[in-house]
């Protein structure tokens, strides 16, 4: 199973509550996922696909689980 992986910068550092048309699809974010990302900016959420009976409106995502790496901004081997 392939984990999709999304940063801030890859989605124009939104700074609102929203839906955004994304490469990939449609991804919601909330007020939350924007605290995470204003606290830790290089934080990496999973993509979590949102279950949709309308396929034509696209792939629909919202964030789920986040890595905020090393705090310090060290290095790990």
């Amino acid at each position: 199973m392939r984990v999709n992986k999304i940063t801030w910068d890859k989605i124009g550092r939104v700074t609102e509550p929203g839906r955004y048309r994304c490469f990939f699809g449609y991804l919601t974010v909330t007020s939350e996922d924007i605290e995470v990302w204003s606290r830790y900016p290089d934080a990496t959420f999973t993509l979590i696909a949102k279950i949709s009976t309308d396929r034509s409106a696209g792939e629909d995502y919202r964030l789920g689980a986040f890595d905020i790496g090393d705090p310090q901004g060290r290095r790990t081997t």
